[in-house]
Formats: structure tokens, C-alpha cells, sequence
């Protein structure tokens, strides 16, 4: 009989936020929610005494909350939250000005700071007074070309202070990936460091910056954040100031927080942009901020003094999301740069110097350093860590087994998913619930997630689209340049009308959690059957001599069928041996439609800036097509890898 890899002691779910919020929805609204199925019930059916709920316990600073919660009905995606509310996003992420460390930074190991609460304000402050001198107001776009520096954080909330809208991408994006993104945005104000440091290098951004600014003519200052060297040489850059110039006239006093509107623009993120030009999805203040505040304090269960730590880029929605912890009172752990240096344990060394409580990553991290043969649980003082969140790609259930065995036995493992669509998450982390192997642990609160199969039936115990068949804060308020949302309704309502469909391929567990397949668009189907890409991953890359992998359907004698390459350890070449393993380890851990026609050595692994594999662009080298934007993408070059294989010939 199956058992749980782990289970929270009484003590835990007795401190935990997420216990004081059900006795507070029980007195105050009356809900029934004596345990978390029920809890989760009462949020999705129930949804405005919800939503109101997370606001109040929350403790939202607004100018006002206003009686309505939610209007336009509960159809998506016309509904619309707390339509009279007014607040400001920063002003909530800033209610602490104490000397408490607000961010600690490491820049893989050469630099280290941090920025204590009152200096953040402070920081903030003058950052805002600077961008009101120089004409920026509310709804105008600030962008950054950043690394994951304080400095990031402190210009994104100066913007949001004034209500002007933040858009981010990371320096390893080339010219013409910024342009795809800055440029359908038209930003006034550009921020970017000179450049950044990844695995012991210096790679310089200036050289980039003049074209850049060159082909953006709505940039109006660009604000050069010095990080690789102290004076970085600017004068011949158009329009360039440097961070230290821009701010210096301004001294520290209070923000005047610009309160606006629940559904205020805050964000403009990016879809991958791997089928062409990136999507512009545009998140309000409101939404993000609510819907955090409920991961961060309820499924997370942050406190005051809580260390957060994600491993992330400015590209990617999980910065936006780690920002957001300081709204709980905890203090964010930002690195840049490369998670293998030292070895692959820099992150780890990071965790235990700065008494990490809470650990974000990748599944492809975990997969790595337990490639790499690294025992954290040996080398590393681990005590303060009590819980690791992993995303951005399923976590394999040996990832579960590495992680109890090597890492810490007493850990909360939670495995999270949602995406740079919604900036937040549909399957959660949750402290007073077991952990079981290969699962997601729960649905989100106030998050109405099912699963429907193909005619939109909702399925349970089966493999299908995730789908959500209720409004929920943190929708987009639209994409940018959509007049009347017509490609924003189509990017999400299409499938299922007035139902939004997630993209991902998934199956609802009998504990009331997740597993997640893969994307439902990159799903192979031989001979009519659906396969989840994730579900031959799991079992290839559990052999020693794998180091990653990647499926695609090749169209073939009118049918189609699995071909999957493999990118092997240093040295190993595929053999005929090699591929039976590959074939039995599958065959005899799935079925026979997952064993792979052919199987193929490459040398590299095309991925997106956010190392998410790219089986959709893989497929159409393979078929011949054009890939629309390989800027997307952190390694374009290996997509030739793909081209005209002799291999896929017969």
C-alpha cells in the first residue's frame, strides 16, 4: 500500500496560516471548512465570500475595498473584481520599514548584499521621485534588462508606485528578442545593467544597448544600472544615464503611492514566443497582488522573518511572483547567474549561509544535482529549510524520491504549476497535507480546476485538459494591442467557450491532487492513442547514461509515430544496447504505444530562456517548417541538430 513521503507533524498544522484561516472563514462567514477538501469546496462555490475573505485576512492596504466583488457576472472572461476597489501594488509590498533584511543577494559567488526594509523604501523612493521628474505617470511602460538584482526590484516598484506599468526580459536576450517584446509595448523608460556574470564570465550588455535604443524611438532615458564594473562607459549610447545620476537630486522621504483601480495595469509578461512574435499579456495590480498574498500566506505558509528563495530570471513570472513575498513580510533571497558553479552546490551553499526557509527551483535542477550525484543532507546545514518548491516542468517522481532520500526527510516537497498566463499558480503547495510520490499536492483555493477529456467532459481519475470553469482574480486583463480581446478570448476560450483551457495535459489523483503530462499541445497520439510527453521523460532520464530527452510525433505512413532524442553523458555514444535499455526501461514502465519508433543521440537540447524544453519547434524542424521566433530561445543553434536527420528517413 502506498504511503506518503511525508506528512506535516501536529504541531506544524497547528501554526500554520492556512489553520488560522479556516477558523476565521468558519467565524466569520460561517463556512463549513473543518479540513481542507471542504475548505477548497466552500472557495470555489461560494467564490465572492472567498475572494473577500483572502482581502480581509490578508490585511490589503487600499484606499478602499468598495461592496462589490465581483461583476459582470461569473462567466469568463467578462468578470470583473472588486470593481470600486482602490489600491496600490507597491504600497502593499512595502509596509515594512524596519532594519529586517528585505533581500539578500548573491551573484553567483563574486558579489553578495543585502538591502534591509527601511533601506528598500528608501531606495524606492527616490527611484519614484526620479521617474516623476522625468514625466513618467500612470500607464506609461518602464522596462528592465535586468539580472536578478536588487536593483530589478527596487525600479519595478518606483514604477508601480506611480501606477505605470512594469515589463521585464533578462540580459541573455539578444537585440532582436528584446525588440519582439519592448517593442510592441513602447516603453518610455529602459533600465538595464551593463552586463551580467554567468558561470565565471563577464558578458557585456552595452554593446547591445546602442541598437537597442536605436530601434525603440519611444525610449525616452536609459538608465544604466553599473554591476560588472563600477563606471561603465556610457556617453556613447544615446539617451544613457547612469542609475547613480538619475537618482542622486532625490533624497529618501515618503512615497506617494498612486491608488488606482483593482484591474490597473501592473504587468505586461510575455509568452514564450517559440510560434511566433511573443504574446504581450497584461496583468492588473489588483489580481497579481490578491492572488500572491493567498499562494504566499496560505499555501506557502510565509511568515514575517520567512527567507524565500527562487531560482529565476526577470524573464520569467516567477520573479514577479518571489517580489511579491515581501507583501508577507519575508525576505527575498535573489541570485544571478549560473546554478552549476561550484560544482552544481552553489545554491545549495546559498541555502545554508542564508538559513533559506523556503527553497524554489526547477525540476530540471533537482534532475541535475541528483545526476550529479550531490547528498545536500551530507554537506549542508539544511535545518532552517522546511519546504521546496519545485516548477516550470513536471517533477518526476524519482526527483520525489531523491529529494526525501538526499536532500532532507523532513521537507515539504510541493510541486507547483501554473503559468505566465494567470502569473500565478492552479496547483498549489499545502502545509497541512501529505505529500505523495509523482503528485501535485492540491488544487488552488478559489481556483475551480477540472479536468475535461476531448467533447469537455469533465473526467477524474483520467488523463485530460486542464481546464478552470470559474473567474478567478488573476486572469488577464487582456493582451496588449487587442482591441476588443479578440486574440486574447482566442489564446484561451476557443477550446471550451467561456471555460479557460490551460494548455496543460493532466489527471485528478484520488488524494485531491495533480499529475501533470506535459503540454497538451505537444501530446503524441501513434495509432490514436494520447501520450503525455513527461511520462517517457520520467522513465529515460532515470538511466545513468541520459542526461536529458526529448519526444516529438513524426508524421509517418499516414499515422504517427514517437521519435525521441536523447542527449547522453560526456563520452557515451548510442548504441544498439544502449537503445534496447532505453526501450525496456519504457516498455516496461508504461505501455508499448510509449516505446519511441526511433530514438536518436543529439548533442544539445533546444530550450526557451526559462530552460523549458521546445518539442513544438523540435517538430517542425523535423517536418520542415519554419520555427517563427528562435529569438525565444536560450540556444537557438541547437535546433540545426534537428534538420534533416538520416535517421527520421526510413
Amino acid at each position: 500500500m502506498q504511503r506518503p513521503l511525508w506528512q506535516p507533524s501536529p504541531e506544524r498544522v497547528a501554526a500554520a496560516n492556512l489553520t488560522a484561516f479556516m477558523r476565521f472563514v468558519r467565524e466569520r462567514y460561517g463556512a463549513s471548512a473543518g479540513d481542507y477538501s471542504q475548505l477548497y469546496a466552500w472557495s470555489v462555490t461560494d467564490t465572492e465570500r472567498f475572494w473577500h475573505a483572502v482581502w480581509t485576512f490578508c490585511r490589503v492596504i487600499a484606499a478602499t475595498q468598495g461592496d462589490s466583488v465581483l461583476a459582470g457576472g461569473r462567466e469568463m472572461p467578462d468578470a470583473r473584481w472588486f470593481p470600486e476597489a482602490r489600491l496600490n501594488f507597491a504600497e502593499n509590498l512595502l509596509r515594512r520599514r524596519d532594519r529586517a533584511a528585505a533581500i539578500v543577494f548573491w551573484g553567483e559567488d563574486r558579489l553578495k548584499s543585502r538591502v534591509t526594509c527601511a533601506e528598500l523604501y528608501g531606495e524606492v523612493s527616490r527611484f519614484a521621485q526620479a521617474l516623476r521628474a522625468a514625466g513618467v505617470t500612470a500607464g506609461d511602460r518602464v522596462a528592465g534588462y535586468l539580472p536578478n538584482l536588487p536593483g530589478a526590484v527596487i525600479a519595478m516598484l518606483a514604477a508601480a508606485s506611480l501606477g505605470a506599468i512594469w515589463s521585464s526580459c533578462s540580459p541573455d536576450f539578444g537585440v532582436q528578442g528584446v525588440l519582439d517584446r519592448f517593442g510592441q509595448i513602447e516603453p518610455r523608460i529602459l533600465v538595464s545593467a551593463d552586463g551580467y556574470f554567468y558561470n565565471g564570465k563577464v558578458i557585456d550588455v552595452l554593446p547591445r544597448l546602442e541598437a537597442i535604443v536605436a530601434n525603440l524611438p519611444s525610449v525616452e532615458k536609459l538608465i544604466v544600472v553599473p554591476y560588472t564594473r563600477g563606471a561603465p562607459e556610457i556617453a556613447g549610447i544615446p539617451r544613457a544615464v547612469d542609475v547613480h545620476d538619475f537618482m542622486a537630486p532625490y533624497r529618501p522621504r515618503e512615497i506617494r503611492f498612486e491608488r488606482l483601480p483593482f484591474n490597473h495595469p501592473l504587468y505586461i509578461m510575455y509568452s514564450s514566443g517559440t510560434t511566433g512574435v511573443p504574446k504581450c499579456i497584461v496583468h492588473g495590480a489588483g489580481g497579481t497582488l490578491l492572488q500572491h498574498l493567498k499562494e504566499h500566506l496560505l499555501h506557502t505558509d510565509l511568515k514575517p522573518g520567512d527567507r524565500l528563495f527562487y531560482f529565476t530570471t526577470c524573464g520569467w513570472m516567477m520573479w514577479n511572483w518571489l517580489v511579491s513575498a515581501l507583501a508577507a513580510r519575508a525576505t527575498i533571497m535573489l541570485y544571478d547567474g549560473s546554478p552549476f558553479v561550484a560544482g552544481g552546490k552553489i545554491l545549495l551553499d546559498y541555502a545554508a549561509a542564508e538559513k533559506t526557509t523556503v527553497f524554489g527551483t526547477s525540476a530540471k535542477y533537482i534532475d541535475a544535482i541528483a545526476k550529479l550525484g550531490l547528498e545536500p543532507r551530507k554537506t549542508h546545514r539544511l535545518g532552517a529549510l522546511r519546504t521546496i518548491l519545485s516548477t516550470g516542468s513536471p517533477l518526476a517522481p524519482e526527483s520525489f524520491d531523491y529529494v526525501y532520500r538526499a536532500v532532507k526527510s523532513d521537507v515539504q516537497l510541493s510541486s507547483i504549476s501554473g503559468g505566465t498566463d494567470i502569473i500565478s499558480c492552479f496547483a498549489l503547495g499545502n502545509p497541512l497535507l501529505p505529500v505523495w510520490r509523482g503528485e501535485l499536492q492540491c488544487r488552488g483555493l478559489g481556483m475551480k480546476v477540472e479536468v475535461y477529456d476531448e467533447e469537455g467532459r469533465p473526467v477524474r481519475g483520467e488523463k485530460g485538459e486542464l481546464v478552470c470553469t470559474a473567474p478567478f482574480p488573476s486572469m488577464p486583463i487582456g493582451f496588449w494591442n487587442d482591441p476588443g480581446g479578440a486574440r486574447y478570448r482566442a489564446a484561451y476560450f476557443d477550446k471550451f467557450p467561456r471555460v479557460w483551457c490551460h494548455g496543460d495535459y493532466v489527471e485528478l489523483t484520488p488524494h485531491g491532487g495533480l499529475i501533470f503530462y506535459g503540454r497538451s499541445d505537444a501530446v503524441l497520439n501513434p495509432a490514436g492513442v494520447r501520450i503525455g510527453t513527461a511520462e517517457i521523460y520520467r522513465q529515460v532520464e532515470q538511466l545513468d547514461a541520459v542526461v536529458e530527452s526529448l519526444a516529438i510525433g513524426q508524421e509517418w505512413d499516414n499515422d504517427v509515430r514517437v521519435v525521441l532524442f536523447v542527449r547522453l553523458r560526456e563520452g557515451l555514444v548510442l548504441d544498439g544496447a544502449l537503445e534496447e535499455k532505453i526501450r525496456k526501461r519504457i516498455r516496461d514502465n508504461t505501455t508499448p504505444h510509449h516505446v519511441p519508433a526511433r530514438i536518436v543521440q543529439v548533442a544539445d537540447i533546444p530550450r526557451t530562456k526559462s530552460g523549458k524544453i521546445v518539442e513544438l519547434a523540435v517538430r517542425d524542424v523535423v517536418h520542415a517548417r519554419p520555427v517563427k521566433n528562435i529569438e525565444a530561445l536560450a540556444n537557438p543553434e541547437a535546433l540545426e541538430l534537428f534538420r534533416d536527420l538520416p535517421q527520421l528517413r526510413s
